[in-house]
């Protein structure tokens, strides 16, 4: 437990961070699951529009510390070419 102000006030802050990271995991977790909802279902203009709703997202999310950049680089490689993967198919 937290005794020194000091310590008190580094526990109040890192709870107020949590609420605000987690409100944001949750925000960029919503722009995914319409992306993937938009892929699902076959679409590629909806699907494209998504994407391109969610890219400022995730970036946001790197610039505030939620997430590593890595980690939304790879997210966003393997949905473009997902979604691009449904104009071929639908052109095939």
């Amino acid at each position: 437990m937290a005794n020194t102000p000091q310590s008190k006030k580094r526990a109040r802050q890192s709870e107020a961070r949590y609420a605000v990271n987690k409100a944001r995991r949750s925000r960029i977790r919503t722009f995914l699951r319409k992306v993937e909802e938009a892929i699902a279902s076959g679409d590629q203009t909806v699907a494209t529009a998504a994407l391109r709703e969610a890219q400022p997202e995730l970036a946001r999310g790197v610039t505030k510390g939620v997430l590593h950049k890595n980690t939304v680089s790879r997210k966003l490689s393997r949905l473009s070419s997902r979604v691009k993967a449904l104009g071929t198919a639908a052109a095939a």
